[in-house]
């Protein structure tokens, strides 16, 4: 396979990052849809648009770095510090940014539609309503027995004066308790004396009669007669009316997968959205955050509901995106996704590393690597861990490795040259030309 021309590969990176390809550019054409594209193997990874979210706190920014069920984690003095949304409003920075990554993960059988909160759910308003319904029947049918025992009690004859004592509830059992609970503060603090009058006036607070059962029936029963009139009228829904607003909620479902795991995976949903009655192109932001459970290569299905939207609210844009330990995830759902070899990744790299450096006078340093897979059990067998130093040409490709930074004594070792062979080097920089130069590499601190 010929080796394109690095302006060639340069200009393919541009492209990339602005989410088109070389056809579409000349044609002004509509960008092709990624997702039905058969990758490439030699595609090993991925440019993407991302976001890095940071929490403004105590008037200082803090980067997130994971999230415990849906509540913001970030790091503070090296500690760890949970930021709930429940607690308020929080004032959260995102940043849109460009991100190259050799991790992947697919998302399958995405859907979202709007739905209601639990509190506003119709069926738990109908359910709820049902239960009051229900409780409050009971409630009039004992009282309404209660009534008709103590009425044919006391008009008994035949049990003479003991009759009297029928009604002895009325002053001694729950409805006296229910009375002074609520006129003893009245009592207590009576009305001013009015000057010239005899003793104070009478207080209106205080209810000098006591409501038998009979006629506390009758009250309960006037009132749930009109709550059921209301209920028949509005289609047998609970108080006269089942929500109040509409849809205040998000559910959202889809299977996830990855061929390298991610062990504490979370995701982020960026939602643009417009209230009824808002003013014309204003629109809000919605930003959730859940942990979720490990992902593998086995299919892991997610399913949950954001709460928190305004009621009515119509969906303008949706945006999903994963992360693992704080870094985030290329997904076939990342907007202006593009994949690319190791090589293309290598020239973007390189390429955002001179526009952020310009005028800049820097060491070479190790940036990407395709490390041999026995290289971990040698580090923990005690071998590779003193730091190496190699000589790196302006192209950003490792030579010779030295056990000096001088470059004088060479190490003779097989393994570790296909080591340094597989790496890929920020080159050194003078004025901010690339230029050759020496990194300092030690494979033990190497996170690639």
């Amino acid at each position: 396979m010929k080796t394109p021309h690095p302006v060639c590969v340069s200009a393919l990176i541009l492209l990339a990052a602005l989410g088109l390809n070389a056809e579409t550019s000349v044609r002004n054409e509509k960008p092709v849809v990624l997702d039905s594209v058969v990758v490439d193997a030699s595609k090993t990874h991925t440019l993407f648009m991302g976001a890095d979210i940071s929490i403004n706190l105590d008037k200082d920014l803090y980067p997130v770095r994971d999230v415990a069920g849906t509540s913001w984690v970030i790091d503070i003095n090296g500690k760890d510090k949970v930021v709930s949304a429940k607690k308020g409003p929080l004032n959260l920075k995102i940043t849109p940014t460009l991100k190259l990554t050799e991790v992947s993960a697919t998302i399958m059988g995405f859907k979202k539609e709007a739905a209601y909160s639990f509190e506003n759910d119709p069926s738990v308003l109908l359910t709820r309503g049902l239960s009051v319904s229900a409780a409050r029947n009971a409630d009039l049918l004992a009282i309404k027995a209660n009534a008709e025992h103590l009425a044919d009690t006391v008009s008994n004859k035949a049990l003479g004066g003991a009759a009297v004592f029928a009604s002895a509830d009325n002053q001694f059992g729950d409805k006296a308790l229910a009375l002074s609970a609520k006129t003893l503060p009245a009592a207590t603090h009576p009305p001013k004396p009015i000057p010239g009058a005899m003793g104070p006036p009478p207080n209106p607070l205080v209810d000098t009669s006591l409501m038998d059962g009979q006629a506390l029936a009758i009250q309960l029963s006037n009132q749930w007669v009109q709550t059921a009139a209301n209920q028949t009228t509005n289609g047998n829904e609970p108080i006269g009316k089942l929500t109040t607003e509409g849809h205040d909620a998000m559910e959202v479902e889809f299977d996830i997968t990855s061929v390298r795991p991610l062990q504490n995976p979370y995701i982020v949903t960026m939602a643009r959205i417009k209230t009824p009655g808002s003013k014309p192109g204003y629109v809000q932001n919605h930003i959730y955050a859940r942990a979720l459970d490990p992902i593998g290569t086995h299919l892991t299905h997610v399913h949950f509901t954001e709460e928190g939207f305004p009621f009515e609210y119509q969906l303008v844009d949706f945006q999903v995106h994963i992360y693992d330990r704080g870094v985030e995830v290329a997904t076939n759902m990342a907007a202006n996704r593009v994949e690319l070899t190791r090589e293309e990744a290598f020239e973007y790299v390189k390429m955002e590393y001179m526009s952020v450096h310009k005028g800049d006078t820097l060491p070479a340093v190790p940036v990407m690597g395709r490390l041999p897979a026995e290289l971990p059990t040698r580090i923990a067998a005690g071998k590779y861990a003193e730091t190496f130093y190699v000589q790196v040409n302006k192209d950003g490709l490792g030579r010779e490795v030295f056990s000096d930074r001088l470059c004088t004594q060479k190490i003779e070792d097989p393994f570790l040259a296909s080591v340094v062979t597989g790496m890929r080097f920020k080159p050194a920089l003078s004025s901010g030309a690339p230029v050759d130069g020496v990194a300092a590499v030690n494979l033990t601190k190497l996170q690639f």
